[in-house]
């Protein structure tokens, strides 16, 4: 019987780092220089994007090798594929990372031409705080952690345990960097933004902020 969940994630996955690479080419038609695009200018970022691109390779192959069964390390666990409750839970997961795609592409059209891989040092964004950014600071971190999360209950193996953790790891590290840099370009507008949302979940109790909504 086909793996519907693992196929959906395989899908979702690969839909997901192809908007990024879209993302990517459009930002780099409007650079002055194609490797600022390429190359983040932020020390801390070149060292992250050393671990970010294995990362991708493995979370885009994973998913698929655990379908194709290509070796017993990456193959499914036979919990996985044969008790009925953690099939459902497979199910349930495939079903919150689509949703997590269609999150992300709402946030990606709400940046707009804000939208960057990496720190810019040269260039000032706006704040953008319309949607989900008006509850959380980095929402599609978020959605990219809870991606992964779906990731590793669909595909429960030792390998993909490993990248989901590093992923989680890089991802606080990366929200922290571009925190640190927005604090010194927007000022005291960020540090409110700051006070009024979570960094990847909303902050139970905040006020929701329309500062700088675009």
């Amino acid at each position: 019987m086909k793996d519907i969940p693992g196929i959906v994630l395989t899908a979702t996955i690969w839909a997901y780092w192809f908007g990024v690479g879209v993302m990517i080419h459009r930002v780099r038609r409007r650079a002055r220089s194609k490797r600022e695009v390429l190359v983040p200018a932020d020390r801390r970022e070149r060292y992250m994007a050393l671990l970010w691109v294995p990362l991708v390779a493995a979370w885009m192959a994973l998913p698929y090798l655990a379908l194709t069964r290509a070796h017993p390390l990456l193959a499914l666990p036979e919990l996985a594929r044969a008790s009925a409750t953690y099939g459902a839970l497979r199910w349930l997961a495939a079903a919150c990372a689509v949703a997590c795609l269609a999150l992300t592409i709402d946030c990606w059209a709400r940046m707009g031409r804000n939208w960057r891989m990496a720190v810019t040092l040269d260039r000032q964004t706006d704040l953008v705080t319309s949607g989900l950014f008006g509850h959380v600071r980095h929402p599609i971190y978020g959605l990219s952690i809870l991606l992964m999360l779906c990731s590793m209950a669909i595909v429960p193996t030792l390998p993909m345990l490993a990248v989901g953790v590093v992923h989680v790891a890089l991802m606080h590290l990366k929200a922290r960097n571009e925190e640190r840099h927005l604090v010194r370009t927007h000022g005291e507008a960020y540090r409110a933004y700051l006070a009024a949302t979570g960094r990847f979940w909303p902050r139970l109790g905040a006020r929701r902020t329309d500062a700088g909504e675009r």
